[in-house]
């Protein structure tokens, strides 16, 4: 019989534990030889999250509701990177707990990779909409995934979702990417295996509130985009090249109509706070970089677990806790 893992990140959604977990059991009944077990990964929630995932661990044994529960917040992809590194299964599943993923698909998925008539490790899914979200939101994520299949080598399916089911060799091949700083809708595409994409229209939340502000979401693209291409600093030299040859065109328009360089404050404050800003945007976006180097040679741990019902694979032993199983 097959093993699936089901890897849930949860952050202040007790409102979903409990529901997401029956219609997860209910559309497995329809899967053969397949035995599931869900794997909580609480991230550090201030609600009463980790009390619903105990009230379920007691109702249903420890075999098929396990748990992960960070010391602190460490973020989505951290909680990612738990989850799959405590997953042991034959496949495991990404999928959020706000039913913006629907468990219907799991059946489907499951289908495609026991038969795997073309070869394929992963089942993703990809929204064909964004109906419900904000026009600004919704305009700065497409123009995101277009950035990135330009600039990149890694190409990224516009419109991906983290809700993907995976065979234990993608999963496995993850996990040895030893990056700290994850992005993991990257690393999906980087791994190169073969995937089968569904499509889906945008589902709303069951309950609760989404943690990503806008701000967040800024930031989550802007670590995408510093992980998976140097275009930026291409950019940079390249207007700054462009910013010397312009200056140097100027000078040599004044002194061809013989006036002088400066005639006024004016263009000479102009011209100072141009270069200025020229030259502090490019600290920034080389500060980008380095701050990433920064905090990858620091080699601190992606997370921290303060409690669990199950020992973790640890892919780096300077992670273990030493935390043993409830």
């Amino acid at each position: 019989m097959k093993q699936l893992d089901i890897v849930i990140p949860c952050y202040n959604e007790k409102d979903n534990i409990r529901t997401i977990y029956g219609a997860i059991a209910d559309v497995m009944q329809e899967a053969e030889n397949v035995s599931f077990s869900v794997i909580y990964i609480d991230d550090g929630s201030s609600d009463d999250t980790m009390a619903e995932i105990l009230a379920l661990e007691s109702e249903y044994g420890c075999a098929k509701v396990k748990y992960i529960s960070f010391s602190r917040n460490f973020g989505k992809e951290s909680a990612i990177y738990a989850g799959l590194q405590a997953s042991s299964g034959d496949y495991a599943v990404l999928m959020d707990a706000d039913h913006q993923d629907p468990p219907a698909l799991l059946p489907a998925m499951l289908a495609v990779l026991t038969r795997r008539e073309s070869g394929e490790d992963c089942v993703a899914v990809r929204r064909i909409d964004r109906k419900g979200e904000p026009i600004a939101r919704s305009w700065f994520a497409n123009r995101f995934y277009a950035l990135m299949n330009k600039f990149s080598d890694v190409k990224m399916e516009p419109g991906a979702r983290d809700f993907r089911m995976m065979t234990a060799q993608m999963r496995d091949s993850i996990l040895a990417l030893s990056e700290r700083e994850r992005f993991s809708k990257g690393l999906f595409a980087w791994v190169g295996f073969k995937t089968k994409w569904l499509e889906l229209p945008n589902v709303p939340r069951a309950a609760g509130e989404t943690k990503w502000s806008f701000w967040g979401l800024f930031k989550y693209a802007l670590s995408g985009i510093v992980a998976f291409t140097t275009a930026p600093l291409r950019i940079a030299s390249f207007a700054g090249v462009l910013t010397v040859l312009m200056a140097i065109i100027y000078a040599a328009y004044r002194l061809i109509r013989w006036q002088a360089l400066f005639t006024t404050d004016a263009i000479i404050i102009f011209i100072v706070l141009f270069f200025s800003g020229v030259t502090v945007s490019f600290l920034g976006i080389i500060g980008e970089y380095i701050a990433r180097i920064y905090r990858e040679v620091k080699q601190r741990p992606v997370y921290i677990i303060a409690k669990s019902n199950i020992k973790v694979k640890m892919v780096d032993r300077r992670m273990d806790s030493g935390i043993k199983p409830e």
